[in-house]
């Protein structure tokens, strides 16, 4: 039976997915889906899915943001503006922006106010919420990741040269091909058209999403921070980062 795993991304109108064959029947995909249950209940059934989302919510966020929140901030430096601190679960629910603002600002300490591009993602944020909570065995298959994150593992904790949007795009999307191709996952898929609707951006990003789920499996990714924690709802508070590059699939990872 044919172990799959798989990538997330959010994109408009859904999620940017890859599914990989780990078990090196060289299987791949690359499409879109309108909801995380569809890929989960998919034929593949992807024994496990990185997903670039925030998983776990605080009912009080201390610190400027959760614990995985701040490590992912501090590893990224200068890239740090990428990781929006999630805020406490009464502001993710909210019923639009002012007042998410306010209860943020009130279950937080220090009090701070979610960003607009944070809130802009709060459906999806609810989404995976409310499915891990009606299907809690769900959380073993499903851990959250952060793709900047993810590719800075990848370039051996150091800076990407380039960004992935603006004047740098070309680049930068350059750049991310090839650490994923020297992170092992084949060369048709890293350089693979995006699926109708879903930006090359997304797509790469769901990439390396997939690279945490594969290393999770294989038992070398990290989990930031260590030991993780865990919301109300027993839910995970924890950003998982890629092996490190010597740890790589097949020997792939770039030269120490």
């Amino acid at each position: 039976m044919t172990r799959w795993i798989a990538g997330l991304d959010g994109c408009r109108g859904g999620w940017a997915a890859v599914l990989l064959d780990l078990d090196g029947g060289g299987g791949h995909r690359s499409l879109s889906v309108a909801s995380v249950a569809d890929l989960v209940d998919s034929g593949e059934a992807p024994v496990m899915i990185g997903i670039d989302i925030p998983i776990g919510l605080p009912d009080r966020v201390n610190g400027g943001g959760r614990t995985a929140d701040r490590a992912a901030r501090a590893y990224l430096g200068k890239g740090r503006s990428s990781v929006f601190p999630v805020p406490p679960r009464s502001a993710v629910y909210a019923a639009d922006y002012e007042t998410a603002k306010a209860l943020c600002r009130a279950h937080s300490d220090p009090p701070f106010a979610p960003s607009i591009q944070c809130w802009n993602i709060t459906g999806a944020i609810r989404e995976v919420d409310g499915l891990l909570r009606a299907r809690p065995e769900l959380a073993s298959r499903l851990r959250e990741v952060h793709p900047e994150v993810a590719f800075r593992r990848l370039n051996r904790d150091m800076p990407l040269v380039a960004g992935k949007k603006g004047p740098e795009r070309a680049a930068g999307l350059a750049e991310r091909r090839r650490l994923l191709v020297a992170a092992g996952l084949p060369s048709a898929l890293v350089h693979s058209n995006p699926p109708r609707g879903v930006g090359a951006d997304d797509h790469l990003d769901a990439m390396a999403a997939l690279v945490v789920a594969r290393d999770i499996v294989e038992g070398g990714a990290v989990p930031m921070p260590d030991p993780s924690e865990t919301d109300g709802h027993g839910l995970p508070i924890v950003i998982w980062m890629p092996a490190s590059p010597g740890r790589m699939a097949g020997g792939g990872g770039i030269p120490c």
